[in-house]
């Protein structure tokens, strides 16, 4: 039974959170709100749901404000969307997986991230530089993994209601019953509205999009220690509507006129996954797990007279089997996938339906055989419609070269088909004229993109003062062999997309120190630098809307608790550092932007004040020195006209927010 038991929690790892994960688990126990997985090969942070609720964290975009391994920007000025990168690279360049099961693509790449609660997310591992072969071939600049709260280990009753001064109000419901020691279900809803028409620039524009979002998700799960099987299914449903533009716009007047400016974007998606796993009774390392997952993304919407429309029908399919080589020391994965995607696409009145199918193969060698060194060597052929034929190498190093100092190194390539409206939507939102300038490729006439990451990590753990302390730095490049440049330096009344003419290149260098000060006091600083250079048709630039340095600093604080009931405090410095600005010299003068950006500082806060284990509420404030960018919007006075941008934006369009809300749980 033990040894069953020890199985089933290793099949666990691998078919929830992929290759090697257990640890992160036993790391979670331990009630650490964000730690560097120090046992895992690969370059893993490890964020809890103890973490997630130092910050408002209303949903999955929103919950890394407090950790310095991403990056957090709003995209536009428009919608209130937070784009997140790593490495300095946007999302559709990082692989971001639901449970392992990649989720955030295609058609939800812009809002995705948007559509997952911070209250359903048990912990989210964060993985720099090339991933597992066993997830995909499309992770570039890294790996995103969420994990939601497992029905057999939830609680029957959590309720979180939320509300700020940006007129946002949300509601979260989760019942978990459990049907037997083996069976149990989840139901979880969640529902968030915007009211009020905020306009504190004074621009005639929508600082906030009015919305209103219901989210439903039913889990299941069923694990038996004794036979050897673990397995779940999810069913889920979203609707979320936006509307932004003019404060004085109305969609049922208004639409499609050049009355007043105004944009819907009206989204709908449902989810069903699977997961199924065995482990093989009488070899308890040998296991194989079977994923599935179908969803089916609907978002139609306007900006201004632009018109963008897009569903996609999605269905992966994974198999994975886990045993080892003569001993426990040379382990192995191997498994195929599937994945096809329908896309109905309208963009600028233009139809780029298609669909896209691809199979592959995979294969990773683990060895761990001394404490000194371990590695994982991993392989994968695939075949894809519009991506041919091709090999995806990868490699994970980590070698301790003394006492709780470890080294890491990685490298790999990674591959992708760059779905150029999907991706970047809020440019619709402008005057600009989209033009493709290539023709041969075989999606949108543009080539794959393709590139290579590879770095090194250093980590030391150590005592000051005799206090515990933790020092990392991470340098890691990324080098494109083929890129599909948006070019947003040519003119300011166009963006261009083209094949990489010449040299695209990400190089990232972080250094991170976390210091327990005093009992119950922790302090994270980090600093990090960027070089990130693109070969445009006017020459190399820097990447625009990207700074080249960053500082954070993070401090959180919690009181002795009596009868457990305790205070925690959590305050979070970003400082952002000067960025290239997309040409605007083509506009009137009024309308121009400098070539450059200035420094700019937020501070976020957090009080919290736990009453019992089953009843606490919490008080913060967003940009609470209230910085907003001067300029926010080219053309607001003319939105018709054809130097109208909402997209150049470089800081907060809101100032300062204030939040309130409370959690309330039946054990």
């Amino acid at each position: 039974m033990k040894h069953t038991l020890s199985a089933i929690l290793v099949l666990f790892s691998v078919i929830s959170f992929g290759q090697k994960q257990l640890k992160e688990v036993v790391i979670e126990n331990k009630q650490k709100g964000m730690q560097k997985a120090t046992n895992k090969v690969g370059n893993t942070t490890i964020v809890t749901s103890k973490e997630l609720l130092k910050a408002a964290c209303c949903n999955l975009a929103e919950s890394f404000e407090t950790n310095p391994s991403i990056d957090v920007n709003f995209s536009d000025a428009l919608t209130g969307t937070k784009q997140i990168k790593m490495l300095g690279l946007t999302s559709p360049y990082i692989l971001i997986a639901e449970e392992n099961i990649p989720s955030v693509r295609g058609a939800s790449q812009v809002y995705g991230l948007s559509f997952v609660p911070g209250t359903w997310v048990e912990s989210i591992q964060i993985t720099k530089g090339a991933g597992s072969v066993v997830n995909g071939y499309e992770s570039i600049s890294g790996q995103i993994n969420t994990e939601l709260i497992k029905p057999l280990k939830d609680i029957p009753l959590f309720i979180n209601a939320y509300a700020d001064t940006g007129s946002r109000y949300e509601l979260n419901t989760q019942v978990s019953h459990k049907l037997s020691d083996n069976f149990a279900t989840s139901f979880y809803i969640h529902t968030n509205v915007r009211t009020g028409k905020t306009d504190m620039n004074h621009d005639n524009f929508l600082d906030n999009p009015l919305s209103k979002q219901i989210n439903i998700t039913n889990r299941w799960q069923y694990t038996n220690a004794e036979k050897g099987w673990v397995t779940f299914f999810n069913i889920k449903y979203l609707k979320d509507d936006k509307q932004t533009g003019d404060v004085r716009f109305n969609p049922d007047t208004d639409k499609f006129t050049t009355n007043y400016w105004g944009s819907e974007i009206n989204t709908e998606r449902i989810d069903l996954s699977s997961k199924i796993g065995y482990v093989f009774k009488d070899m308890p390392f040998q296991s194989i797990g079977f994923q599935n997952a179908y969803s089916f993304h609907n978002q139609q919407s306007y900006f201004g007279l632009n018109t963008y429309h897009i569903k996609q029908e999605s269905f992966y399919s994974n198999l994975i089997f886990n045993s080892i080589i003569n001993n426990l020391h040379h382990k192995f994965a191997v498994g195929i996938n599937f994945n096809a995607d329908k896309y109905l696409e309208h963009a600028l009145y233009t139809n780029y339906s298609r669909i896209d199918s691809g199979v592959g193969a995979y294969a990773e060698y683990t060895f761990d055989a001394n404490e000194k060194l371990s590695y994982v060597l991993g392989t994968r052929v695939d075949y894809q419609n519009r991506l041919g034929l091709f090999f995806t190498p990868r490699l994970h190093v980590k070698y301790l070269a003394w006492n709780k100092g470890v080294f890491r190194f990685s490298a790999g390539r990674g591959k992708r088909a760059a779905n150029i409206f999907a991706e970047n939507q809020n440019l619709f939102a402008s005057s600009r004229q989209f033009s493709i300038l290539d023709s041969v490729g075989k999606l949108y006439g543009l080539n794959p993109e393709i590139a290579w990451n590879y770095g090194f990590s250093f980590n030391q753990k150590f005592s000051l003062f005799s206090r515990s302390a933790e020092f990392t730095i991470d340098a890691y490049r990324t080098d494109f062999k083929n890129q599909v440049v948006v070019d947003l330096m040519q003119s300011a009344q166009e963006v261009l997309f083209y094949n990489l003419k010449g040299k695209s290149y990400a190089n990232s260098v972080q250094f991170d120190l976390n210091y327990n000060v005093i009992k119950h006091l922790n302090m994270r600083l980090s600093y990090k630098y960027y070089d990130i250079k693109t070969t445009y048709l006017l020459g190399d630039f820097q990447r625009p809307l990207q700074p080249k340095n960053r500082f954070f600093a993070n401090i959180e604080y919690e009181t002795h608790q009596n009868n457990d009931a305790y205070w925690k405090l959590d305050a979070t410095l970003h400082v952002v550092g000067k960025q290239q600005l997309p040409n605007t010299t083509q506009n009137p003068v009024t309308e121009q932007l400098p070539s450059f950006s200035s420094t700019y500082g937020l501070i976020n806060a957090q009080l919290t004040r736990i009453f019992s284990k089953k009843f606490e509420m919490y008080l913060g404030g967003e940009n609470i020195g209230n910085y907003r960018q001067e300029k926010a919007i080219l053309g607001s006075h003319n939105p018709f006209s054809n130097h109208f941008d909402t997209t150049i934006l470089y800081a907060p369009v809101f100032g300062q927010m204030y939040y309130l809300g409370l959690r309330f749980k039946i054990y």
